[in-house]
């Protein structure tokens, strides 16, 4: 969605660049201890059963006779990972001495009741109920996507294991969203994502209870220039494919077209031009549908038929808008609704404020009420959002809200990685609105760490936590290796800061303020050489290597800056210590390290190079802060 290319957006971003290092850090700094293996998203409820079950060589698994495929398959395969030999799908339990695993239907609600839990009964949509005890293991969904989500809780709970006889222990989960769509909004300017990262991104949806993914690239030009145009053959199947994927995924493929730059809204060839785009999505499987109506002017009419029959001003706009969405919302998604057609979505012009508006006043008067209204929060880049601001959106707006919270997208700073968690959202804000969509960064895989903590925070923001969310994205991407966890963790330090994150690089920030206090070199430096060392190490273990290759020049600048950082620091120990030769010596190294630190670049869609930042205010003023120091006692200054 946005402009964010905007002076104001810029100021803002450039102002957060240079925080002081005693704003206050993230809630929760430090990261709650796990007990066992940790289900993400949280779950709303989850006990201990006592016990333990045993996988066993053969594992029957007994399917309801309406049980989600994709959900099966899910279970199986995490059988087979912990260490099953031999997965058997039948329609009843052997009576034999294996393991049982039953989903959904009569046999995994009775094996829910004998453990002692409630079954699927008055769970909310996309509710489920697992236990796993008592010699066996049953999961029960509210419908085809709640199974689909037991699946995956269940999935993290199994062990890794190349042979039969692990132990699971007993446990009992009881499960539902906060909220009802929960996903992301590839609505960035700049390199529109590859068609296998948005395959391998609809994978990452599902496997953490993402139901939603709006595809609304504005570097797309089907979706905005050319928006009458339809789509040649091969784009089209490559779209049909991501449809499927989304499917199988349990995720919703939302299609945005942007008609704003050259619609006129009274034209019914143009109404006719996008619903003829709508029929050929529908026709590959699209079921939602959006009308983004962002980042255009609305006071230039795009024909004079406009300005005659609606007027001028806001609230000419807003009427304009209106009557072009209720006929697509009446004339295409309501003769498909016994077909399956989802809500109306759309995108006002004003979608960063709650201001009172003549333009939000014909919006909230003039739009059908069941079409649903895209919101950025106070502002383009939100620092917060709360629940009392959620409401008074819906109120000024007239209908209900879908936040597209633009977090962790970094088009308007294209300089940076944003790798920190979802921040600033109160607690309690999911309740009160229909959805909440990201928009990610323009590296699909680097977003993977910030998209983690979106799909915590919507599921159970009751219990979420921003760090213990982020450390355990970090696990995770990681591979359970704790010498690469480690590494990416020093690495997404170095990339923490934001409009919601507003304390850049904490960890190395303490750890420098640390030895400004007891000047311990020997802890800093070892801060440093992590620093220094993380790329090289994620180069080599990571297992995404999307996010490798996303990442390739701000992993160069991260390799600099820590060698600038700890030759800095070697230099200050020197002169300290009164060794003025080595001081001097390395003090006449500085200039071309941080030359070459500050020497990598990222390189846009457009050819335009765009130096890429580490760290900066933190790690670029440490080593400032040290040659200044040395200077001063050297007597240059």
């Amino acid at each position: 969605m946005h402009r964010t290319r905007t002076a104001a957006a810029t100021a803002l971003v450039l102002s957060l660049a240079v925080a002081p290092l005693t704003v206050p850090g993230p809630a929760g700094a430090r990261d709650r201890p796990q007990a066992g293996p940790a289900i993400t998203p949280a779950p709303q409820h989850v006990r201990g059963l006592g016990g333990r079950v045993t996988i066993t060589p053969t594992v029957t698994v007994v399917a309801g006779p309406n049980a989600d495929g994709p959900a099966l398959e899910v279970v199986e395969h995490a059988l087979r990972r912990a260490g099953a030999e031999r997965v058997v799908r039948d329609r009843r339990a052997p009576g034999g001495p294996g393991l049982t695993v039953y989903v959904d239907g009569a046999g995994a609600e009775r094996a829910l009741s004998d453990l002692g839990e409630k079954g699927s009964a008055g769970l909310p949509a996309e509710g489920y109920a697992l236990a796993v005890g008592g010699g066996r293991i049953a999961l029960a969904g509210a419908d085809a996507t709640g199974t689909y989500y037991a699946a995956q809780s269940l999935r993290q709970l199994l062990p890794h294991r190349d042979r039969p006889g692990a132990q699971v222990r007993g446990t009992a989960v009881r499960d539902w969203p906060a909220t009802p769509l929960r996903g992301v909004i590839e609505g960035f300017y700049g390199t529109p994502w590859s068609h296998a990262a948005r395959l391998d991104q609809l994978d990452f949806y599902g496997a953490h209870k993402m139901n939603t993914y709006v595809y609304s690239p504005k570097d797309d030009p089907y979706l905005r220039e050319k928006w009458r145009s339809p789509y040649p053959a091969d784009r089209l199947a490559q779209l049909k494919e991501l449809v499927d994927r989304a499917r199988a995924r349990h995720v919703e493929f939302s299609y945005a077209l942007s008609p704003g730059l050259s619609v006129c809204y009274g034209s019914d060839a143009d109404l006719k031009a996008l619903t003829g785009k709508f029929q050929a999505l529908w026709d590959i499987g699209v079921r939602t549908f959006a009308v983004p109506l962002d980042d255009i002017s609305y006071t230039d009419w795009n024909c004079a038929a406009d300005k005659e029959r609606f007027g001028t001003g806001g609230g000419a706009a807003g009427m304009a808008q209106a009557h072009l969405l209720n006929r697509v919302n009446r004339e295409f998604i309501a003769t498909h609704r016994g077909e399956g057609a989802q809500r109306l979505q759309m995108v006002p012009t004003e979608y960063y404020d709650v201001r009172q508006t003549p333009y939000k006043a014909a919006l909230a008067t003039r739009l059908d009420p069941d079409v649903l209204v895209e919101w950025t929060g106070v502002g383009v880049v939100a620092p917060v959002m709360t629940a009392a601001q959620a409401q008074t959106a819906r109120r000024v707006f007239g209908h209900p809200i879908l936040t597209w919270d633009n977090y962790p997208v970094n088009d308007y700073v294209t300089s940076r990685l944003l790798l920190g968690p979802f921040n600033g959202r109160e607690k309690g804000l999911p309740g009160g609105l229909a959805g909440i969509t990201a928009n990610p960064m323009i590296q699909p895989a680097a977003s993977k760490i910030a998209l983690f903590t979106v799909a915590d925070y919507a599921w159970n923001d009751r219990a979420y936590d921003p760090r213990a969310s982020w450390a355990a994205a970090l696990r995770e991407l990681s591979g359970g290796a704790p010498r690469t966890e480690r590494a990416l963790r020093a690495f997404a330090d170095a990339h923490y800061g934001s409009a919601l994150n507003p304390r850049q690089s904490p960890e190395l920030a303490a750890a420098i303020e640390r030895f400004r206090d007891d000047g311990d070199t020997d802890r800093l430096d070892a801060a440093l050489r992590a620093l220094a060392g993380a790329p090289d190490v994620l180069r080599a273990a990571l297992p995404d290597r999307g996010f490798v290759a996303d990442s390739g020049p701000w992993l160069d600048a991260t390799a600099a800056w820590g060698r600038t950082a700890r030759t800095a620091l070697r230099m200050v120990r020197a002169a300290r210590a009164g060794d003025e030769e080595t001081a001097r010596h390395l003090r006449q190294q500085l200039p071309a390290l941080v030359k070459a630190a500050t020497s990598h670049v990222y390189v846009d869609m457009a050819g335009k190079r765009v130096p890429v930042l580490v760290a900066n205010g933190v790690v670029d003023t440490f080593v400032d802060d040290a040659i200044a120091e040395y200077d001063r006692t050297a007597g240059r200054s």
